[in-house]
């Protein structure tokens, strides 16, 4: 028998990956799903494409003979989605979500945000997508939580109902910066000289990193070089800047905390997940860190917070797997 599938994507500002997804089974809320589910995977520079209709086109027409034309699609995208107007933030790209969906004659297709791909691949990602650091165990049928340093800081839950998952879009990221100690009060104190307002992503993203070592600089009096958040990262790890070491340390410890905190706003007793790409280029550096002393340094609340699990998501695509499931829920 032919396989069913639906178009799939994970698009950014730079890259836009695209690949199909087969209609699979469902036992209960849980699809028979897994990444090697994923065929006909091909990115494509966005910039190569002026209109978003003209990258999918050139993607279909790369797969057709193969696999035949979709009638319907999920396509992840780095932008808000709540309307039919899309605007990327970080790309020229912007459309009808309306007006597409006639251009390319597809029965159905639905834009989500890329954290709400993320939270619906957690329960497909297996063994080998996420590796856990520390101790826990995941809470069957109880809420998860997907959240990580990038190009910014994304949060997103999934919690389930008896029709199948729940996806919560938040902008948890953007919540207040929460020192624990007297040299996190000293950051928060530097950076609120140069912003009006210290959220979570000015310390933990790409620029956080850099916000914070420039912030430890100041601290310590020590002179700062202009250098990228991989620049930072590369000398920490290579043990030949001692502020940068810091840096480093400081960063997994504060992802720790924002961690902790967002189990506990979210009753994530099913895990919490980090996502992003800068975790794991340091993994082994990171399970070794104060990343999981401080996720569980919850004072009153520490007893709730030890069981719960935190894993890093090493899977490759894990936007597109995350498409792949709402294709599957929504399949009409």
């Amino acid at each position: 028998m032919t396989a069913h599938y639906g178009l799939i994507a994970d698009i950014g500002g730079t890259n836009a990956r695209f690949a199909l997804a087969p209609r699979v089974s469902q036992t209960g809320r849980i699809l028979s799903l897994s990444e090697g589910d994923v065929v006909a995977q091909k990115t494509l520079n966005g910039k190569d494409y002026p209109h978003i209709r003209d990258a999918i086109e050139a993607y279909l027409s790369s797969v057709a003979d193969q696999y035949g034309r979709p009638e319907q699609g999920c396509l992840a995208i780095a932008c808000p989605t709540d309307r039919d107007q899309i605007r990327m933030t970080n790309h020229t790209w912007q459309f009808s979500v309306r007006e597409l969906q006639q251009a390319l004659s597809f029965r159905q297709l639905r834009f989500i945000n890329d954290y709400h791909a993320l939270a619906n691949s957690i329960p497909y990602l297996g063994a080998e997508g996420a590796v856990q650091v520390g101790r826990g165990e995941s809470a069957p049928g109880m809420p998860m939580a997907v959240t990580g340093p990038g190009t910014g800081l994304g949060l997103a839950g999934l919690a389930f109902s008896e029709s199948g998952p729940v996806t919560l879009q938040t902008e948890g990221g953007h919540a207040h910066f929460a020192p624990t100690d007297d040299i996190e009060v000293q950051v928060l104190s530097f950076l609120l000289r140069e912003l009006p307002r210290v959220s979570w992503e000015r310390l933990l993203s790409g620029m956080g990193l850099e916000n914070l070592y420039r912030a430890l600089g100041h601290i310590h009096g020590t002179p700062v070089r202009d250098l990228s958040a991989p620049d930072i990262s590369a000398a920490a790890l290579s043990g030949d800047d001692p502020l940068c070491a810091e840096t480093l340390s400081r960063f997994c410890a504060l992802l720790g905390s924002y961690a902790g905190d967002v189990a506990l706003a979210l009753g994530a007793r099913g895990g919490v997940f980090i996502a992003g790409g800068i975790v794991p280029r340091f993994l082994d550096y990171f399970q070794a860190s104060d990343f999981r002393d401080r996720f569980e340094d919850k004072a009153r609340l520490r007893e709730f917070n030890e069981p719960i699990p935190t894993r890093v998501i090493v899977s490759e695509q894990p936007g597109l797997l995350g498409a792949a499931a709402v294709l599957n829920y929504d399949w009409g």
